[in-house]
């Protein structure tokens, strides 16, 4: 029930305010996750509201420093509005209404582009299951599409924007995208639900504790380590 997820993130949506709002000097912070539920719920616009807190100005220093960005879900809604102050990011698309036209909350496939992702090093080619949570990720582009990290695949491995293998009808299947340097990234679905093995009903015996999701965390924390 879509207004029953609302209102559990709306529940967790308080302590992340306090957070927000008493953590505004990012100075000390090497990286930042926006991650899904962050903001307002999962209803319209509701990436677009978050721009007016009070965090946007440090934030915007953060990204003009060269530090890194991850944004999820609703922290994709809201990092793709804020493309202006981002370098190389003047191609992302913004993010509307689930061609569906209902909130999509289940596993499709993800194909892994070739990108300059810090995220997705080493990680091109790969096909692997996701979870999606989201009523408005359609991703829609103003200009030509570029810098995308990731996109839809149906059973024989071709991109789609048809429904169910693309649960939103985003142009080209795309899933999500980066910026020109690979540094700051922003999707839709939802990999840190699906880094564990015994996160899916099933999986291959070779996975055994990680999924190949856990590859793109750690990727971040390499990068960080030597930067």
């Amino acid at each position: 029930d879509r207004d029953v997820s609302w209102a559990l993130e709306g529940c967790l949506d308080i302590k992340t305010k306090f957070l927000w709002h008493e953590s505004s000097d990012l100075n000390d912070v090497d990286s930042i996750v926006l991650p899904g539920g962050f903001s307002y719920g999962d209803y319209l616009r509701c990436g677009a509201i978050a721009r007016f807190s009070p965090l946007i100005n440090a934030l915007h220093d953060f990204v003009k420093s060269g530090r890194r960005v991850l944004g999820i879900c609703n922290g994709c809604q809201f990092m793709s509005g804020l493309n202006s102050i981002i370098t190389g990011a003047e191609g992302w698309p913004q993010f509307t209404r689930n061609d569906s036209d209902q909130y999509e909350c289940r596993l499709v496939q993800l194909k892994i582009e070739e990108s300059k992702s810090i995220f997705f090093d080493g990680m091109a080619g790969s096909i692997i299951p996701v979870m999606v949570s989201h009523g408005e990720g359609k991703a829609v582009f103003s200009t030509k599409e570029s810098n995308v990290v990731a996109r839809y695949v149906d059973p024989l491995h071709r991109t789609t924007k048809h429904y169910p293998f693309n649960p939103n009808g985003s142009e080209e299947g795309a899933a999500g995208v980066c910026n020109n340097d690979g540094r700051i990234m922003i999707m839709m679905p939802h990999p840190e639900r699906t880094y564990l093995a015994k996160q899916y009903s099933w999986s291959p015996k070779e996975w055994n504790h990680y999924s190949p999701w856990f590859k793109m965390f750690d990727n971040a924390y390499q990068f960080a380590k030597k930067n």
